[in-house]
């Protein structure tokens, strides 16, 4: 596409620091997509982490051989990416510590540790007896690449594990429930965390039925999107104080000062902070200079997820 050398555009340059010194035959630009592209033909373009899909109209009339997001999630990109592109996400960068959160704000509110954080600030010393994660029926609703890792670390909690995925199947660890499976499961889950992708058939997932099919005291943890609960239902039965919630993702989101989920007691709220770790630039370089290396080879580039 550009003569015989690969041109590869990244955002900025931390990112560039992280991939290193490139191969050579490779020529390496910095563009944002917020200024006119440096050339009218780019081979790998990697927008910046965030708000990429309000910049991607940038890409009109550029041709390209691969655009590299750096997330996972790309609900939002087949109504703004340009015609012609070849879309990939950023798979094998966030699972890991997304993971970590879910397990760290499932821990958090098992354990009470926002109670404890309230009563310290108040100088108060104040023991209560909670519930365990250890022999809790958790129900991961989602099973890609972030619940598979999930999964992985929640295997030294002695926790019972029911697996549901878009499709019922089995694989090595025994039996993946479909989505609609979830009237049957819900009434035994304790723990609830939600991963699946946003569409069509997630959006509203977790609504006051699924919310309602809950036994009393379940905890719901979603690290997905915003758009996959229903915050409505999640605010009823938070007031009601029959749930507990540890949400990573509002609809809308960010969540607005002042909004009553923020004041329960029984709802713990980060700020869509998953990805957001020391890990993500050193792995997101690897996954560049991947893709680097099989376009220098001839090969099909890794995780493709859509074709505008």
């Amino acid at each position: 596409m550009s003569d015989s050398r690969l041109v590869v555009s990244l955002p900025g340059e931390t990112l560039r620091e992280a991939v290193g010194e490139p191969p050579e035959g490779v020529d390496v630009v910095l563009w944002d997509l917020q200024s006119p592209a440096p050339s009218g033909a780019i081979d790998l373009v990697v927008p910046p982490y965030m708000g990429t899909s309000a910049r991607l109209g940038a890409l009109a009339g550029v041709r390209t051989r691969l655009v590299q997001s750096q997330s996972i999630g790309y609900d939002d990109i087949p109504a703004t990416l340009p015609p012609g592109h070849v879309f990939a996400n950023a798979a094998s960068v966030h699972e890991a510590s997304t993971a970590e959160l879910a397990i760290a704000l499932t821990l958090a509110v098992q354990r009470g540790l926002p109670d404890f954080v309230r009563a310290a600030g108040e100088g108060r010393w104040a023991p209560q007896r909670l519930a365990s994660l250890a022999d809790r029926r958790v129900l991961l609703v989602g099973y890609g690449g972030v619940g598979r890792a999930i999964e992985d670390r929640l295997q030294g909690f002695e926790v019972e594990i029911t697996r549901v995925a878009s499709r019922a199947r089995d694989d090595d660890r025994g039996h993946i429930h479909g989505i609609d499976e979830l009237p049957g499961l819900l009434p035994r889950a304790e723990v609830v965390i939600v991963g699946v992708p946003l569409t069509e058939a997630t959006t509203g997932l977790v609504d006051a039925d699924f919310l309602a099919a809950l036994p009393d005291g379940a905890l719901v943890v979603n690290i997905a999107r915003g758009k996959v609960a229903d915050t409505d239902a999640i605010l009823a039965e938070a007031t009601s104080g029959r749930l507990r919630f540890a949400l990573d993702v509002t609809d809308p989101e960010p969540l607005p000062d002042g909004h009553p989920l923020f004041a329960l007691p029984n709802v713990l709220i980060s700020p869509h902070v998953g990805g957001a770790t020391s890990a993500m630039m050193p792995r997101m370089g690897r996954l560049v200079r991947r893709q680097i290396e099989r376009m220098l080879q001839g090969e099909e580039p890794l995780n493709v997820v859509y074709r505008s």
